[in-house]
C-alpha cells in the first residue's frame, strides 16, 4: 500500500502520510494518539506494521504498553483496537518472529522480554507467558536457522 506510518516520540502519536512514488512525495493524512487521553509523561518507541499489512503497532514508554491500530485497506488511515501492556517497564522495541505469528517487546527499565501471541484476525496480542531476563534489552534481532 502506498503509505508511511511515523511514530512521533515525543508527542506519543502516529502520523499517517498517502506516499507518492512518481516525486517521492510524503502527504500528511492523519495523526493520532499512541495512548489513551488521560495518560501524561509517555513517550513512544517503536512502530511496526504486520506482515499481512492490516495493522500498525506502537509501543509506549511509560503507559509500558502496545498501541494497536487497525488500517483501513481503502484509505490506509488507522483506527485504535487498543493497548497491550507490555509486562514490563520502557518497552524500547519490538519486533515480529519472521512468520508474524509472535510479537516479542524489548522492555528495557525492567531487563526482559517478553512474548505475545498476535491473532491474525483481530490484530490483538495475547501473553504467551514467556518471559526472557536479560540485561536492558533495547534491540531483537532474528537470523536464519540455517
Amino acid at each position: 500500500m502506498p503509505y508511511a506510518y511515523v511514530v512521533n516520540e515525543l508527542d506519543s502519536t502516529v502520523t499517517v502520510y498517502a506516499f507518492e512514488k512518481e516525486n517521492g512525495r510524503l502527504t500528511m493524512k492523519q495523526t493520532i494518539p499512541t495512548v489513551p487521553s488521560h495518560v501524561n509523561g509517555n513517550t513512544a518507541a517503536e512502530i511496526a506494521v504486520s506482515p499481512c499489512g492490516r495493522f500498525v503497532y506502537a509501543s509506549n514508554r511509560g503507559h509500558n504498553s502496545i498501541a494497536i491500530f487497525a488500517v483501513d485497506q481503502q484509505t490506509g488511515e488507522l483506527s485504535p483496537i487498543g493497548w497491550e501492556s507490555t509486562k514490563g517497564a520502557t518497552p524500547r522495541f519490538f519486533t515480529f518472529d519472521p512468520f508474524g505469528t509472535f510479537l516479542y517487546v524489548a522492555n528495557e527499565d525492567s531487563d526482559t522480554i517478553v512474548a505475545f501471541k498476535v491473532d491474525g484476525k483481530t490484530g490483538e496480542l495475547q501473553p504467551t507467558g514467556w518471559i526472557l531476563e536479560t540485561e536492558s534489552p533495547v534491540c531483537i534481532v532474528f537470523s536464519s536457522l540455517r
